[in-house]
């Protein structure tokens, strides 16, 4: 916690400077919270130009931080009257700010963490972007623009990947300062989302915001449409978000042009971005063929997009029993899996089929609009990959709009309170969630309390690996773990070795450089009975 506490202390500040800096350029309204998004907004844009170039190291960090505090300084933003030092601070915006930090302070539980999360923020900070490294480990192919946010941090002021807490407390700042009371009842849901730099949280947090700043006739469309355009680059399952906010700005408000040219500009730097690390403009998707000579080899783009659609029906049915569904065998077989997995999708589909009603009822143009971009978001995700965690956002912003008006600020006091205890004791006190809801995995990962989350975050550590060679490649692999989440680099996943095995591939580096990057190559007899020995020693997931 101690450490926590210093983190925020070093990197709130030097948003704000940047936020004020920018947000004149931009004539935001004078938020703070507001600001404080857009000083991540804007290190997150410009860590993610300097990636292509060099690493994101200690140095940049230093320099960035240096250059905050110089504009929060020069800004004399000290003298702000700033929530968090002022007397108008009610005990109860405290009382969220330490539950908030407590939080963060639990082992990660989410899988991704170690197979995406982690090893996407050590090459970003050890290499930058490289070009082609989906064909080292495909899902690295990604490179969230908050990964590269979080890689900025994670030498001196953000060590324990946190960076999750930061937005989730700038977050709090902007319900006391909005007032809208009826987020602290999502708010303790957010706590499980602070052990590890998870982009559905961003996505979740900056739809609200977003959504909340055009009910509320905010009409500074620049802002909002860079913000939902980053959102997107963050986690692109929030497309309908910048969609939401181009068709409000062309078609409610007139507004001039002019303000698609911020966002667009972010939006070419994510397609660029994808071309240079996956060789395509959209990952997973071998949609729009640039023709780049680094993209991933066509089989194991099939076997994904194949994996894709078991993990839709969360592994219960093969590849070949799903293709023999009907269109109505299909959505039956998806609403009622095994586990809890069918109560959530029952849930998505009356919460969505609840909205469309609320938005025609009330003759609102506005929740209409929002209505069919979140409709048509989630049939494009429904066609590719119908996992829950690509809707989360999307209960979020439904149950906001059906219940701001009828949830009080008494009432959500009282929710959040009896939320957040649910949550922190279910994060300090597995064993009833394991026992009780066995059929939601992520359950069985959650440790339980430490008395190290006094001084600092708890965190793994194996650093336990093999080294081998094929080809130019000299690569590492975790023992006794299918994810190399502290292995050095270049690491590959033990699945993906397999993987290359079966399709008779293997990554290779363009040149003697790890930046040059990598191409895939077909194995000769002699590589591919060395693999074959490789993988008796590897743990497969």
């Amino acid at each position: 916690m101690l450490y926590q506490i210093f983190s925020l202390l070093l990197i709130i500040p030097c948003l704000l400077g940047y936020g004020s800096f920018l947000g004149d350029k931009l004539a935001i309204r004078k938020s703070q919270s507001l600001m404080m998004i857009l000083g991540l907004f804007s290190l997150s844009v410009a860590w993610t130009i300097l990636s292509f170039f060099v690493p994101i190291t200690i140095f940049v960090e230093i320099l960035s931080l240096g250059l905050g505090y110089f504009f929060y300084f020069k800004s004399k933003l000290w003298k702000s009257d700033f929530v968090f030092y002022s007397t108008k601070a009610t005990l109860f915006f405290y009382v969220c700010i330490v539950l908030a930090i407590v939080s963060s302070t639990y082992y990660p539980f989410i899988l991704d963490t170690f197979g995406y999360y982690i090893p996407s923020v050590l090459w970003i900070s050890e290499y930058g972007l490289v070009k082609g490294i989906a064909n080292l480990d495909l899902i690295l192919g990604q490179m969230s623009f908050w990964h590269i946010l979080q890689a900025g941090f994670s030498h001196v002021s953000d060590i324990y990947l946190r960076l999750n807490l930061l937005l989730l407390i700038v977050f709090v700042h902007y319900i006391f300062e909005t007032k809208k009371w009826i987020m602290l009842v999502v708010l303790p849901v957010f706590f499980l989302f602070t052990q590890s730099p998870s982009p559905d949280l961003p996505v979740m947090i900056l739809s609200l915001i977003v959504v909340n700043e055009i009910l509320n006739k905010n009409n500074n469309l620049s802002f909002l449409f860079a913000i939902s355009v980053w959102a997107f680059a963050v986690k692109p399952t929030v497309i309908w978000l910048p969609l939401f906010v181009l068709v409000y700005g062309v078609f409610f408000v007139n507004s001039s042009k002019k303000f698609l040219v911020l966002g667009s500009l972010v939006f070419g730097l994510f397609i660029i971005k994808n071309i240079y690390c996956f060789g395509y403009p959209f990952f997973p998707s071998t949609f729009l063929d640039v023709g780049a000579s680094w993209k991933p080899n066509s089989e194991l783009m099939q076997d994904s997009a194949k994996y894709a659609i078991i993990k839709t029906y969360d592994t219960q049915y093969t590849y070949e029993q799903i293709t023999q569904f009907s269109v109505v065998e299909k959505v039956k077989n998806w609403l009622f899996l095994d586990g809890i997995k069918s109560k959530i999708h029952i849930l998505f589909v009356f919460s969505i089929i609840i909205f469309g009603f609320y938005a025609f009822k009330t003759k609102n143009k506005v929740l209409t609009l929002l209505w069919s971009c979140i409709l048509l978001k989630s049939i494009i995700v429904l066609i590719f990959s119908a996992q829950y965690r690509f809707f989360l956002e999307v209960f979020v912003i439904i149950f906001f709009i059906l219940f701001q008006s009828i949830i009080s600020k008494k009432i959500s006091f009282v929710a959040f309170g009896f939320i957040a205890t649910i949550v922190l004791s279910t994060l300090s006190f597995p064993r009833y969630l394991q026992i009780h809801l066995p059929s939601f995995r992520l359950g069985a990962y959650i440790t339980g309390i430490s008395s190290e989350q006094l001084i600092r975050p708890v965190f793994y550590e194996l650093n336990s690996y093999y080294t081998y060679q094929i080809g130019n490649l000299k690569f590492n692999v975790s023992k006794d773990y299918p994810f190399s989440f502290d292995t050095p680099l270049p690491a590959i996943s033990s699945s993906f070795v397999q993987h290359y095995y079966d399709i008779g591939i293997f990554p290779q580096l363009n040149s003697h450089q790890l930046k040059d990057g990598f191409h895939w190559k077909k194995l000769n007899k002699e590589q591919k009975e060395k693999l074959k020995e490789i993988l008796k020693n590897l743990p497969i997931q």
